[in-house]
């Protein structure tokens, strides 16, 4: 084994700098806001923090920010699955292009994207006219918020299974096949089975994106209260009315979201890595 790989060459106080660095990174970037986050939550006391949830606005962010995850998780990853299926098993002209449109929502600001659903759909957008004459509404509405969402979470699933696929090959899948299973079948007892802790740390990353969105979802949202804002942009509106209990009080739950999907996260990438 070279030197270099085994981690006892290392010396003791080179490790243990090493760790109390991370350590410190993580205290101040991570441990150190969450519990400044919850702090400030319950600064005027539980009721205060409960009664910060129930108000009808927050209901209201709370359950649009669940319907968007509802929407962008499962349209997603059947997007990812198919488009990972074509990429990894077929070579088909417009192959390369199919990934580099995956991987666009990476490359542009979410805000950018927002800003072309409005472009697209507002009242002086291509489109715009045409739905105004049907009394169809996008921008400024829930399907905006929708649409938004689903765009900026639409790498997730395909990036994670693409490699995956890619290093299986598709030997088992033909011996399958040749021994008379049809296309689902081969799916369902050979494929799925293969990749399905890809496929789930896939799934848990895009709805922590659909769940946290900002930007693109504050382009199209109008921020009208109760019916166009999410929690995340609740939270905005909120602080900025230096209503700060309330505020923290609902980042608090996007914060147990985000803790809940970091759990997620490590026990199926621990599954992956066996």
């Amino acid at each position: 084994m070279m030197a270099g790989t085994d981690r006892r060459t290392e010396s003791r106080v080179v490790r243990w700098t090493l760790t109390a660095v991370a350590l410190a990174f993580l205290l101040c970037f991570l441990f150190v806001p969450l519990a400044v986050v919850f702090m400030q939550a319950f600064a005027e006391g539980v009721r205060a923090y409960w009664m910060a949830l129930v108000e009808p606005m927050s209901l209201a962010a709370l359950r649009l920010t669940a319907l968007a995850a509802l929407v962008a998780v499962p349209a997603n990853t059947l997007f990812g699955l198919a488009a990972a299926w074509a990429i990894a098993r077929f070579d088909f002209p417009g192959r390369g292009l199919l990934i580099t449109l995956i991987d666009l929502p990476f490359a542009i600001s979410p805000v950018v994207s927002g800003l072309v659903f409005v472009l697209m759909f507002g009242a002086q957008g291509l489109l715009g006219p045409w739905l105004i004459a049907h009394d169809i509404k996008i921008v400024f509405a829930v399907p905006g918020i929708l649409l938004a969402t689903m765009f900026v979470t639409v790498p997730f699933v395909a990036r994670e299974l693409i490699p995956v696929m890619q290093e299986q090959g598709s030997e088992e899948e033909q011996a399958a096949l040749a021994l008379g299973a049809s296309g689902w079948q081969m799916f369902r007892r050979v494929t799925l089975p293969n990749i399905r802790w890809a496929l789930l740390y896939g799934v848990v990353l895009l709805n922590a994106r659909a769940i946290g969105e900002f930007g693109a979802v504050s382009m199209v949202s109008g921020h009208i209260r109760g019916q166009t804002n999410t929690a995340a942009l609740h939270v905005e509106i909120l602080y900025n009315e230096y209503n700060f209990a309330a505020a923290f009080a609902v980042a608090s739950v996007l914060a147990l979201m985000a803790l809940a999907t970091l759990a997620a996260k490590s026990i199926v990438g621990r599954r992956i890595t066996q």
